[in-house]
């Protein structure tokens, strides 16, 4: 993962960078952040999780955090395999790494989860997993129209409406017509790949999301091939739900599905399992 983002470090924006907070002997928690976005917008839940305990790591994305013209040069193949190197760098690490994704990071994670049956939890926060017929359209088409519209402008004031996390962004807030089809590409595989999704899942998506509607939310939670599933809807914040009002609440059920499903549940149940067995009898006079 270093590797993949050496040769443009220098270039990346203040507050954009990767969030590193691990800490050998505890279980991880990789957070996948969305397109033209930052681990800025999960920076407040990765602190959260420190706190908790967890080791976490919010990578930064190939061509994000840095400018629209790197943006512009990174692919969706680029975005998954970093995806998939911080999965198995925190995986070295750790005896277990559960994986967040928000927005595009949601669709990130499905593919990851979708190939690593290990991982213990998988939770969804916002996932971009559907795309309306006009972006898939251009998206289709971009290279029709790309090279003369140039950067598109992409900012939705309904995505955070909180107006001081709004101001705090660092979103691109402009998008070209081949950036939209690398994103339409991880759109495209993702859905397909959830029906091999077998870890526990738990989806958490506001009412009021001006680029993910309910039935985007409501497709994948029937779509997944998880055992164990569950959707909790949100209401008064836009799509950015881990910066945005009630974002404590969200907080809340990321937590519980991680105690319950991730590392720590898992041990727990394993501990439940174990049939008593009596400690062994040692005699003084005989060592071993």
């Amino acid at each position: 993962m270093a590797d993949r983002q050496g040769a443009d470090a220098a270039a990346i924006l203040p507050g954009a960078g990767t969030i590193d907070l691990q800490e050998e002997g505890s279980d991880g928690v990789l957070l996948l952040h969305g397109f033209g976005d930052t681990p800025q917008t999960l920076a407040l839940l990765a602190r959260r999780l420190r706190k908790s305990r967890y080791s976490v790591l919010a990578p930064l994305l190939p061509g994000h955090g840095r400018s629209l013209e790197s943006f512009g040069k990174s692919r969706a193949t680029e975005w998954i395999a970093a995806a998939k190197d911080a999965y198995i760098e925190m995986r070295s690490r750790h005896d277990s790494v559960s994986v967040v994704g928000l927005s595009m990071g949601g669709a990130l994670a499905v593919l990851l989860a979708a190939e690593q049956h290990e991982i213990p939890a998988l939770i969804l926060i916002a996932p971009y997993l559907g795309m309306p017929a006009l972006l898939r359209l251009a998206a289709a088409t971009h290279w029709l129209w790309g090279g003369l519209a140039g950067e598109v402008n992409a900012r939705n004031p309904r995505s955070i409406h909180d107006p001081i996390e709004r101001e705090k962004n660092l979103a691109y807030g402009a998008v070209t017509g081949r950036e939209l089809h690398e994103l339409s590409t991880v759109v495209r595989r993702a859905r397909k790949a959830l029906a091999n999704v077998r870890a526990p899942t738990l989806i958490i998506q506001s009412r009021e999301d001006p680029r993910c509607p309910p039935e985007v939310a409501e497709f994948a939670l029937e779509a997944l091939g998880s055992a164990e599933k569950k959707l909790v809807w949100t209401e008064g914040a836009g799509h950015i739900i881990t910066v945005d009002y009630g974002r404590e609440r969200v907080f809340g059920e990321v937590e519980r599905w991680l105690d319950t499903h991730g590392g720590r549940g898992e041990a727990a149940a394993t501990k439940e399992r174990l049939p008593n067995i009596p400690a062994a009898r040692t005699d003084p006079g005989r060592t071993r």
